[in-house]
């Protein structure tokens, strides 16, 4: 080496994420475990535009490259593959559900790897290491009481993980990650309907959550997920049966007019929430107008 010149290594990659000193406690086998959380700020996150299933997209940065916000947003023990969103972690406490999720443990870490096989849960987390917690937390949350509102929790967890699935997709083409997210989109169909027709009958109370998302950016309450019901029925509902369709599209556009009735834009209403709202709206109409006048083996 000649005088004077420094060997330089390899440079070393821009942090995106860090170890909290507080560790988490499983409430399922009273292990601790520590909690990885994404650090803001210098232009980890640049926010990008908003889809219509009221997802933030991030764009790419020079220095860190593409992140993903919404990996950091679940917890998984490494124990025993209980995973939660972060704050269920201290709320789950009941035994009947302790011991549901307890023996159900080693059908949910096959189910789990299935789909995401070579997941771990003990290093800084990949897109696959989170799709495959986010897929645990579905699982775990299947086997929760009420009190934990499990079915509002599902269609979100499954809302989120169509979309990191699609990213899966997109980081490592090939691996029918595209189809995964499919299944997850249908799930979330079921879910997000599920729980308005648990509410209407007041056997699971979801509208008292304080956040429902879908993303981790905004709040986009009781409202966002009555439009992400019409929407997610428009998008990834079912085609086989031509009179069921439009039974219930017509019901969503309904639901949806009721968003239209409370006029401008207020903190409860944001505007995208609206912007898109009419759009659906206009969707809608179309195909069910379309609809009437069309019949299976021809036009009526």
């Amino acid at each position: 080496m000649a005088h004077g010149v420094k060997k330089v290594g390899s440079p070393k990659k821009p942090a995106v994420s860090y170890w909290s000193k507080d560790t988490c406690r499983c409430p399922v086998c009273k292990k601790e475990f520590q909690r990885e959380e994404m650090l803001s700020g210098n232009g980890r996150m640049i926010a990008g535009p908003l889809t219509d299933e009221l997802h933030r997209i991030y764009e790419p940065s020079a220095r860190f490259g593409k992140v993903y916000p919404l990996i950091y947003a679940v917890g998984a023990c490494p124990n025993c593959h209980t995973a939660l969103l972060w704050n269920d972690f201290e709320e789950l406490s009941d035994n009947d559900s302790i011991d549901r999720i307890s023996v159900s443990r080693q059908d949910r870490m096959k189910k789990v790897n299935t789909v995401f096989p070579y997941y771990s849960l003990t290093r800084e987390r990949t897109l696959l290491d989170s799709a495959a917690m986010y897929y645990l937390a579905i699982l775990t949350y299947e086997k929760s009481n009420l009190e934990l509102l499990p079915t509002i929790k599902r269609a979100i967890l499954s809302l989120r993980l169509a979309w990191l699935c699609l990213d899966l997709d997109e980081a490592c083409p090939g691996h029918n990650y595209k189809y995964v997210s499919d299944v997850f989109y249908r799930k979330a169909v079921f879910f997000y309907q599920q729980a308005v027709i648990n509410e209407t009958a007041r056997v699971e109370r979801s509208s008292n959550m304080n956040n429902f998302g879908p993303d981790i950016d905004k709040n986009y309450g009781w409202d966002g997920v009555v439009y992400l019901c019409a929407l997610l029925e428009y998008k990834y509902g079912q085609r086989e049966d031509h009179e069921l369709r439009l039974k219930k599209l017509e019901e969503m556009k309904t639901s949806i007019a009721r968003i239209f009735g409370f006029g401008k834009s207020t903190k409860a209403k944001p505007g995208p929430l609206l912007e898109h709202s009419r759009t659906l709206y206009d969707n809608l109409s179309a195909e069910i107008e379309d609809g009437r006048n069309f019949a299976p083996g021809g036009v009526v």
